[in-house]
């Protein structure tokens, strides 16, 4: 079992932007790098067992289009991050929580105080906004996701962003937030989203009082 105690805070940075931006993109990338873990919304609730009373809770606002609540969403969060933490795939005193696609509201965002310390923000952010549009729809035909290629889809989730997670900024330190251009390459962007969570890292996971590292390379 892990020496973690359930009541302590998991070191955390946040991953936002509006959609499109490159969240699971930047998200997945760190979490293949030693001292990151990431873990998207998304995931969650895939992996959510649908025979379970969460995964029924799940189901039954999913199957009528509804959205999930926001304490139940987190509360799915917790206990897929607490399972993960059980098996050691996150290892809580060695890695860096890379948080992606939650918190979705400031209402979650409140919720999720009581279990993480996000200590840096990194907001990707999309200076044009139809350039975004377009980039969305192209995916969208790549992958074969032909409904969510079209325009009123990806504008409406623009409107939920804008309207919903964009206000969750203002809950975060102005201090903490990190403004990246998320226009560019995979490789490009992520060379400046290293650049903020690498100092972030070090600063945490190393003793301030020997200056040795404490993290997974110790």
């Amino acid at each position: 079992m892990p020496d973690y105690e359930p009541h302590e805070k998991y070191q955390s940075v946040l991953l936002f932007g509006a959609p499109g931006a490159g969240k699971g993109t930047q998200g997945a990338i760190l979490g293949r790098i030693p001292g990151f873990f990431h873990l998207s919304c998304g995931e969650v609730f895939r992996s959510l067992d649908i025979h379970s009373e969460l995964g029924q809770t799940f189901y039954e606002y999913s199957s009528k289009g509804e959205l999930v609540p926001d304490d139940v969403t987190v509360t799915m969060w917790v206990r897929n991050v607490a399972a993960q933490t059980t098996l050691s795939l996150f290892k809580p005193h060695d890695d860096l929580l890379i948080l992606d696609g939650i918190p979705r509201n400031v209402e979650q965002a409140k919720l999720m105080d009581e279990h993480v310390n996000v200590l840096g923000v990194i907001h990707l952010v999309c200076p044009d906004k139809e350039a975004m549009i377009k980039r969305l729809t192209r995916r969208a035909l790549k992958e074969n996701r032909v409904d969510d290629a079209k325009e009123n889809v990806i504008r409406n989730r623009w409107r939920v962003y804008e309207q919903e997670t964009a206000p969750v900024l203002e809950h975060y330190s102005s201090s903490i937030i990190h403004e990246v251009d998320a226009v560019g390459s995979p490789a490009s962007v992520l060379q400046h989203v290293l650049e903020v969570v690498v100092p972030i890292q070090d600063s945490h996971f190393n003793n301030p009082i020997s200056g040795e590292p404490t993290g997974p390379d110790a």
